[in-house]
């Protein structure tokens, strides 16, 4: 019963499915129970007929793969015969090659150490090579060098005595070369970028020079590149040279290839140098010119004074325009003085002609005691950067501790500088002044004389 209700149930909504599907899409008439019935028996009756083809079909391929899976084993137990085989042939291989590499190294005996010193030798020699100025020459012997050199590491494959020729020869080429001056036309990188045909003169294996100029060969790229800034001057004279010479000239070689003429070119000039100071720099050189102008303007006036009194020493008759002139006037235009009087007298006109005389002196001396404390504040000021540099970033970079390690030292450097020379031209300065104030009181204290005489 239940399973009739079930049934019915089931009709009772396919009906209800079969009509509402009917209606909307093509609006035909409602099955009744019985057609329902039918067709619900027609699609049971083909069902069964598709499951019955499909399991005869099942059959058939299980059949089928029965038949591949036999095959499969077979095939595989072929392989485990085929893999048996070659695994004794691979281990009889591995006793024949032990055996026979024993055999060869037998043989080889001395020309295996042979082998290792080529090898040895073309790896060094390679490494040589490449950063020399003749690989603009001859840029081929790299591949080969690598070759020669992977063939002298392994056993299996021995050089000809060509092979060894060409490396003798290829030292003895680079041996030669590096004592001859090349010219050469080749392309040549310049500070603007721009890339240009240019003729080098090649001095060896060491230099390149150019239009009195120098020129850098970069193995990575294998171009010759222009200096950002080219050497300081006493290295020039033989690169501007060279180019027209035909006897022996001076030149600046660089045996390292290039690496330290890059350091030479790096290293600050006199320019660059002074800017290092900074402002305490420029203050300390400026001071300095201000003494050195003054001191030579006070020692050609000392110069004029000077000649001026030793032409006066022989006129005493006739007093002229200069300190001793007027000393004399002072006596001549009072005879009737008495000898005290006159010594004041004279006295007072040496004290009015010594300031004209001592002027600048102060300044000078001033300037030769403070440079040196300029420098020493440019000093503390450039270990203050330094330590901020070390507080911020460490002590792991010097770079970033250079500027103000440079700014301690040139400013040092420049204090010292101007307070020597300063201190030696109030000196001269002061001798100058002195021996004309000498004069005076020397011809100031025989007019005296003179006068107590009389």
């Amino acid at each position: 019963m239940k399973i009739l209700t079930t049934l019915k149930w089931m009709l009772f909504g396919s009906v209800i499915f079969y009509t509402t599907v009917a209606n909307a899409a093509n609006e035909k008439p409602a099955l009744d129970l019985d057609q329902l019935l039918e067709q619900v028996k027609q699609g049971r009756v083909e069902d069964n007929a598709v499951n019955r083809q499909r399991v005869a079909e099942f059959k058939k391929e299980q059949a089928q793969q029965q038949k591949r899976l036999a095959d499969l084993a077979a095939e595989e137990k072929r392989q485990e015969d085929v893999s048996r085989e070659q695994e004794k042939l691979f281990e009889e291989n591995e006793l024949l090659i032990d055996d026979l590499q024993q055999r060869m190294t037998e043989r080889l005996g001395s020309l295996q150490e042979l082998f290792g010193v080529l090898q040895q030798v073309t790896s060094d020699a390679q490494g040589n090579f490449s950063n020399s100025l003749t690989q603009i020459q001859n840029p081929g012997r790299s591949e080969y060098l690598t070759d020669f050199a992977a063939k002298m590491g392994q056993t299996t494959d021995l050089p000809s005595i060509k092979e060894i020729e060409r490396l003798w020869y290829e030292l003895q080429w680079e041996m030669t070369e590096s004592g001859r001056i090349v010219k050469l036309n080749m392309p040549v990188l310049t500070n603007e970028g721009e890339e240009r045909e240019q003729e080098l003169i090649r001095i060896g294996s060491f230099n390149l020079v150019s239009d009195g100029q120098y020129y850098q060969y970069v193995p990575e790229t294998a171009r010759v590149v222009e200096f950002g800034r080219q050497p300081n001057r006493r290295y020039m004279d033989g690169a501007s040279n060279i180019a027209s010479a035909t006897d022996i000239i001076p030149f600046t070689i660089d045996p390292t290839r290039g690496q330290l003429m890059a350091l030479l070119v790096q290293a600050p000039n006199l320019k660059e140098r002074v800017e290092q100071g900074g402002v305490i720099g420029y203050l300390i050189i400026s001071l300095g010119i201000v003494a050195l102008v003054i001191a030579l303007y006070r020692l050609v006036v000392l110069s004029i004074i000077g000649r001026k009194i030793r032409s006066q020493l022989q006129k005493l008759e006739e007093p002229g325009d200069n300190p001793l002139g007027r000393v004399l006037k002072i006596y001549q235009s009072s005879p009737q003085w008495d000898t005290e009087v006159l010594e004041l007298k004279l006295g007072e006109a040496i004290l009015r002609e010594l300031p004209k005389i001592n002027r600048g002196l102060g300044f000078l001396k001033i300037v030769a005691a403070v440079a040196p404390l300029m420098g020493l504040l440019g000093t503390v000021t450039g270990m203050i950067i330094t330590f901020q540099a070390i507080t911020l970033f460490g002590a792991g970079d010097p770079k970033l501790m250079a500027g103000g390690i440079s700014q301690a030292l040139v400013t040092t450097v420049l204090g010292l500088t101007v307070a020597i020379p300063t201190l030696l031209m109030h000196q001269l300065v002061y001798s100058r002044a002195k021996q004309i104030s000498e004069v005076l009181e020397q011809e100031a204290v025989a007019l005296t004389a003179l006068q107590a005489e009389d």
